[in-house]
């Protein structure tokens, strides 16, 4: 395979025709998850800058940058993930990956198809924290308790948001919360913005040494990431559907 590198610099020009053109194929084929970078990409501007200068301000972004641990290499090792205790984190996260049949690098090679440029002289310091990013996407999915469902990744998208501010994600939300059900009490509206709240009120979760916390009970990760529990951020259920039910699934 030739693999092709991001190129992180200060700013991206926006490319409007780029991130709509991937937008719609993106709605006719939700399981085209290039997209989704393509869309990111677009729409970059100088998000990815300014989430890197806080990651890199922070003591733990700090030691990250120092140590270089490579989550992917850890997320990875299936064997050592068996290993952990039931109801660990790690365990969570396994069960997680082979329920959908998914690789860990899986949207390395996303990320990848979505690049058309040539490979470009990459700042090592923002490739670490971009790929780091990136392979953080499905441990928090698990950290949250959204599912790979539709209605899971638009949660799971408007968490991320609340985390780590983008245009283009916040554009694939906003997309996802007007072409879904619109009731007179905007219940999937409200869902998404409890998803967003959510996520601004946990610690600042780029940061963290996600290789030192899968051991630990999934509940008590939560709990010190101050994530709130499934439960609590909603009461009513968490939303399981793809958009052909979703209607029938949105809870108040």
């Amino acid at each position: 395979m030739n693999v092709r590198t991001k190129s992180y610099g200060a700013s991206k020009q926006t490319n409007l025709p780029k991130a709509w053109r991937a937008l719609r194929g993106l709605i006719a084929d939700p399981e085209r998850t290039d997209l989704v970078f393509e869309i990111i990409d677009a729409l970059a501007g100088r998000a990815f800058e300014r989430a890197f200068e806080k990651f890199r301000a922070h003591p733990d972004g700090q030691r990250l940058l120092a140590e270089r641990p490579s989550l992917l290499e850890t997320l990875s090792n299936r064997a050592a993930l068996a290993d952990l205790p039931e109801g660990s984190f790690g365990r969570a996260y396994a069960r997680f990956m082979e329920s959908g049949n998914l690789e860990a690098d899986g949207l390395l090679a996303a990320e990848q198809a979505a690049i058309h440029e040539e490979a470009q002289p990459v700042d090592a310091d923002r490739q670490f924290f971009g790929n780091r990013l990136r392979d953080m996407h499905d441990l928090w999915h698990v950290l949250t308790g959204y599912g790979r469902d539709e209605a899971g990744e638009a949660a799971n998208l408007a968490f991320t948001v609340g985390q780590v501010p983008s245009r283009g994600v916040k554009l694939m939300v906003f997309t996802a919360a007007v072409i879904g059900p619109i009731r007179i009490d905007f219940a999937w509206q409200r869902y998404l913005f409890r998803a967003w709240r959510r996520g601004r009120r946990a610690a600042m979760l780029s940061v963290v040494p996600y290789e030192q916390l899968l051991a630990l009970p999934l509940s008590e990760a939560r709990a010190r990431l101050n994530i709130e529990a499934p439960e609590v951020a909603h009461p009513m259920g968490v939303v399981v559907a793809n958009r052909g039910d979703l209607a029938a699934a949105v809870v108040r």
